[in-house]
């Protein structure tokens, strides 16, 4: 059993630059029928009952990057429920379409972002985003101007549950080095369910243009090397990151898994890519069979290692699990700032949940360090008595916000 020692933080290189949120306004967002909230660049703790909508607030806050959220959630499920509309109720007065509105200072000058459900689209289910007041082009626009992450209590098993969370947390990951990652992700998983429908058309008897097919498979092999090749020098990264820390949390071993890793790791890109569209030609009979594409990055996995034991990260208990992964995103907030120039926005949920006082206590002095505008949840702000003083506390309390 590794010992945990109390630790004490070097002296403080610097802070860089803080990125952070300084306005939040929500409207009909989940249990919020309108919230405003002003901050500054400090660590923002929330703390509350269960129920009281703190989880709400970082899920609003979590629009800041591109995707779905921290619950992945559809957009129409956000849209704030009231418990029951009064009978021929004014227009006005029912809920619409959930939509966020928000202040980001950056080292290089403050932006507004606006974003919510866009109600008129076709399914209801687009998102709608604005910057500075202009139509973005696309949700990557986020991921170039900050970088967002988070960790949920959920998440405390990700090492033990499917390899598809793994994969969303790395591709985070790799966003926030490369935002157009996020780009070259859309355009691989659009071909794939592309391709897996003529697949299934063809074997109902429905001619698939072969042509159309051929050139999914390219848009999927192009894509596909790219995902691959950012992720495994994400893990790189990382990897060499988390075995240079210090401190009470674990030094973490990562690797990517995966058929397309392994050919990037045996040759050049373009071979890869060549090997990765023949796979795909030769896998179509199988593919269309089973209705599942069996080769390609969406069935990669990450694997982590506790390097003190040796010990598979699935393997450690429920404690060290949520250690290694603390010090994953520790690793990530120091490769941010030094390549960004500003630390990421952390959104915290239960963070302290599983850590020891020395550990707390080790997290709250790296947030600082950092500079990072971390927002911290949790029921009891007697957990994070370290920061008084060093941070903003909010008490959240029936969907309502107050500071204190």
């Amino acid at each position: 059993m590794t010992q945990v020692v109390p630790f004490k933080s070097p002296a403080p290189a610097p802070a860089p630059a803080a990125v952070a949120l300084t306005r939040l306004v929500l409207t009909d967002f989940r249990g919020y029928a309108h919230a405003r909230l002003a901050a500054d660049p400090r660590p923002v703790v929330l703390h509350g009952p269960n129920g009281a909508g703190k989880t709400n607030l970082l899920e609003a806050i979590s629009f800041l990057a591109p995707g779905r959220g921290l619950r992945r959630a559809k957009l129409s499920e956000i849209d704030r429920r009231p418990a029951a509309a009064p009978p021929g109720a004014a227009a006005k007065d029912r809920p619409g379409p959930w939509a966020m509105a928000a202040t980001v200072t950056a080292p290089d000058g403050e932006f507004d972002i606006g974003t919510g459900r866009d109600a008129a689209s076709d399914s209801g289910e687009r998102r709608s985003l604005r910057l500075d007041g202009a139509p973005a082009k696309s949700q990557q626009d986020l991921s170039e101007r900050l970088a967002v992450l988070w960790l949920t209590p959920q998440m405390d098993r990700l090492f033990v549950e499917a390899a598809s969370g793994r994969r969303r947390f790395l591709d985070r990951l790799a966003a926030g080095f490369d935002p157009g990652h996020w780009s070259r992700l859309l355009a691989y998983e659009r071909a794939l369910r592309e391709r897996a429908r003529l697949l299934r058309e063809g074997r109902e008897g429905k001619r698939a243009d072969p042509a159309w097919l051929k050139a999914l498979e390219e848009i999927m092999a192009e894509n596909g090397v790219a995902l691959a090749a950012a992720r495994r020098e994400t893990v790189a990264r990382l990897h060499a990151a988390c075995a240079e820390s210090a401190g009470p949390f674990p030094r973490a071993g990562l690797a990517v898994e995966g058929a397309v890793e392994a050919w990037l790791e045996a040759m050049p890109a373009l071979a890869a890519e060549e090997a990765f569209r023949r796979a795909l030609e030769a896998g179509r009979a199988l593919d269309a069979e089973s209705g599942v594409t069996q080769c390609g990055p969406h069935r990669s996995d990450l694997q982590a290692r506790h390097l003190e034991t040796g010990e598979a990260a699935a393997f450690c208990s429920t404690g060290e699990q949520k250690a290694v992964l603390v010090a994953i995103v520790l690793a990530y907030a120091r490769l941010v700032a030094l390549m960004r120039g500003a630390a990421p926005i952390l959104l915290l949920d239960e963070v302290t949940a599983h850590l020891d006082a020395a550990r707390r206590g080790a997290l709250f002095e790296a947030l600082l360090d950092l500079g990072s505008q971390a927002w911290l949840a949790g029921t009891e702000p007697a957990l994070f008595g370290a920061l008084k003083g060093r941070a903003q506390f909010f008490a959240v309390a029936a969907a309502t916000v107050v500071p204190g």
